[in-house]
This record gives structure tokens, C-alpha cells and sequence, in this order.
């Protein structure tokens, strides 16, 4: 029997081992996030890829008339550079997996080289357009600006890169806190 008061039966006295240590729970939480915003990089590049569409078909000399018909604009060296960026999200995600630092630095590295350094490009590129047509007064101002359907062009990709850009800013900042939490495991073992 145990005596009263000196010895808690009522299973409080596990209280702290319940506890899960902060770099675990930031991991986990961390880990789930990165993989919505590479589920969200796979649509962006569905997206880009119905773009590409196109130019492909016509690489590999298929003929698709509907396709044809839509006078999609030819691509330009950013688009297919950018298209790279897909393949480092099998960087990250076995980085989720394994819980590697370097791996996650090379998803992070190369996620800077090929998502944003295009997209950055892309921006420069298209700005002249954007510009006119946001500030455009007259008509006759607009016949500079390259149009497709109707929309201008530059627009349309300036809308793809801004939520473009929103995935792959959080996609850093996720990867980034993993790597924080990463270490942080690390160094408790030695203190």
C-alpha cells in the first residue's frame, strides 16, 4: 500500500514523459505543410504543361487540330526551365521521408535555380506589357501589348507567377523550419 500524499496513484506522475519535444512536433507539422505546397507545385505544373502542350505536340510532329486551333503562343526558354523545378520536389519529399539535412538543402538550393530564377526572368520580361496595359489611357496604346484570347499575355503570366511564387516562398519557408527542427534534434543529443 502506499502511503497518502507521498505518492500519486492517479498516473500524474507520467505527466512530463507525455510530453512530445517541440523539434518533433514542429517537424511533423512542417513536413505535412511542405507536402500540400509540392501537391500545389505538381497543379502549377500541369498548368504550364497544358501551355506546353503545344510545342511538344509539334516537336513530336502530332497533329491535334483542337490544339491548333487555340494559337497557343510559342514558349519561351523560361517555361521549360522552370518545368525542372518539378523534379526537385522528389528531393524534398524524400527529404520529408528520411529526415536529411542535405537533401533538403539541395531541394532548397535547387528550387532557388529553377523555380525563382526563372520566374524572375519571366517578370522582367513581361513587365513592358503589364505596364502598358495598366496604365494605358488610349486605345491605340494597346496595339503594342501581345494579346491571346483576347487577355493580355503578360497578364495571364502574371497571375501564373504570382501564385507561383506564393508556393514556392512557402514551400522555402517550410523547408526552412525543417531544417531549424532538424538541427535542433541534433544538437540536444549532445548537451
Amino acid at each position: 500500500m502506499a502511503t497518502k500524499g507521498l505518492y500519486c496513484m492517479d498516473g500524474s506522475d507520467y505527466e512530463h514523459r507525455q510530453r512530445i519535444a517541440s523539434h518533433y512536433q514542429i517537424s511533423a507539422l512542417n513536413k505535412s505543410r511542405l507536402k500540400y505546397c509540392i501537391f500545389f507545385h505538381y497543379l502549377l505544373f500541369f498548368a504550364m504543361l497544358a501551355k506546353l502542350s503545344a510545342d511538344i505536340l509539334d516537336k513530336l510532329d502530332i497533329f491535334i487540330l483542337e490544339i491548333e486551333e487555340l494559337d497557343i503562343p510559342k514558349p519561351l526558354w523560361w517555361e521549360y526551365i522552370w518545368c525542372i523545378s518539378l523534379l526537385l520536389s522528389f528531393l524534398g519529399l524524400e527529404a520529408i521521408k528520411k529526415n536529411k539535412i542535405s537533401l533538403m538543402k539541395k531541394y532548397m538550393t535547387g528550387l532557388l535555380l529553377f523555380g525563382f530564377l526563372p520566374l524572375f526572368y519571366a517578370i522582367v520580361y513581361y513587365f513592358s506589357d503589364v505596364w502598358i496595359y495598366l496604365t494605358f489611357e488610349d486605345k491605340d496604346e494597346l496595339e503594342d501589348v501581345h494579346m491571346w484570347q483576347g487577355y493580355p499575355y503578360g497578364m495571364l503570366w502574371y497571375a501564373f507567377i504570382l501564385l507561383t511564387i506564393q508556393v514556392h516562398l512557402f514551400s522555402m519557408y517550410f523547408s526552412w523550419n525543417l531544417l531549424t527542427a532538424w538541427k535542433m534534434k541534433g544538437t540536444k543529443k549532445f548537451e
